[in-house]
């Protein structure tokens, strides 16, 4: 994929690639730059460009149906980046590619958004995957770490901390689960929730990952244990496939122009209703109505949290209540931070079975 320029960023209305029809069969002519171009190593892209109807989606082969070598494709440079280094993203002109229009003149963005929202539950997913791997790595590393005549995992403070972690780990898999659900469904939910769990889901990644490489001490920070490359890695999910804020307004949009899918949003969450008191109370204060763009980032938190609450409800999940207990209630900011009665143990037990 393709589309971010450097004038522009999220803003692809702002780019200036254009496309410019050749022949009789279909192909333009596309002539700009890409700041962003990712896996380059592909055999085709989708990118945008402006035609004479507007900005418009393409599909760009590497390959022309001649076996011939698209010559208009130029890797300029690739990005050296934070992290997510196995997986390329480079710099690339467009001087003369052919390329092949996807959907009607003027309606790139509407059709590019098609793929953009599986990515973005790929976003979801992977973020989920990484919460889930530092867990692990943190619930091994305590179970077999001694300090103070006990093992860390059997210290209470510790065990604070793990059972948080894992409620957020089973959370973010619960809601990435039931988001591909509505996926495979074809569910409105999908809409909203897609959206709402790629923004939550992937900022949450990065402070997790930190607390389960502080929960190793020194020996999280050293480059010969796994914990340095999860933590490049985690912040990526949150900025790729629209950060923080262009998310939120990609809520605030569809609150205001799609309301099957916010009546679906609404159902399914009140459908949990009379499962936890904590959930009930939250749903009371829950209110999508009058979001502007300054409140849409605190909207779309709370959605979240509601979401995560209904998924492990609806599932029966025998963390749901805990969960309810800990992030729909008064409590610190930080991981383990927290004074309400949950059992630890049987949580962290739950989420590593080798230990039960």
């Amino acid at each position: 994929m393709a589309m971010t320029e450097k004038q522009g960023g999220s803003d692809v209305r702002s780019n200036t690639t254009r496309a410019d029809p050749v022949g009789e069969d279909g192909w333009y002519s596309l002539t700009g730059h890409k700041w962003f171009c990712s896996a380059p190593m592909c055999d085709a892209f989708l990118t945008l460009a402006y035609a004479e109807g507007g900005l418009t989606c393409f599909l760009l082969p590497r390959w022309l149906p001649d076996g011939t070598r698209n010559p208009g494709f130029r890797v300029m440079r690739l990005k050296d980046k934070l992290g997510d280094r196995s997986n390329a993203s480079s710099e690339v002109e467009y001087h003369g590619a052919l390329a092949q229009r996807v959907g009607p003149e003027g309606r790139g963005v509407a059709t590019i958004i098609q793929m953009v929202q599986h990515t973005r539950l790929d976003c979801v997913m992977g973020s989920a995957s990484q919460m889930r791997a530092a867990l692990a790595q943190a619930i091994w590393h305590t179970a077999h770490r001694s300090a103070f005549q006990k093992r860390l995992i059997d210290q209470p403070a510790m065990a604070a901390v793990l059972a948080d972690l894992a409620l957020e780990s089973e959370a973010a898999c619960a809601l990435g689960m039931r988001l591909a659900q509505t996926f495979d469904e074809g569910d409105p939910l999908a809409r909203l929730l897609t959206p709402v769990a790629k923004y939550w889901v992937c900022k949450r990644a990065p402070l997790m990952v930190y607390e389960a490489m502080e929960a190793h001490g020194g020996a999280g920070y050293v480059e010969t244990g796994p914990m340095p490359r999860l933590f490049r890695q985690s912040p990526l999910n949150a900025i790729w496939e629209g950060s923080g804020n262009v998310i939120a307004l990609d809520v605030l949009r569809a609150l205001g122009r799609e309301p099957e899918a916010v009546e679906a949003l609404r159902a399914w969450l009140m459908k949990q209703r009379g499962k936890n008191r904590a959930y009930d109370n939250w749903l009371d204060g829950f209110d999508l109505a009058g979001v502007n763009e300054a409140t849409a980032r605190l909207a779309v938190e709370r959605a979240a949290l509601a979401a995560q609450a209904a998924v492990l409800l609806e599932w029966e999940s025998p963390v749901a209540d805990a969960f309810c207990s800990l992030r729909l209630t008064g409590r610190g900011m930080a991981y383990g931070a927290f004074d309400q009665a949950v059992d630890a143990r049987a949580i962290i037990e739950r989420a590593s079975p080798a230990l039960g």
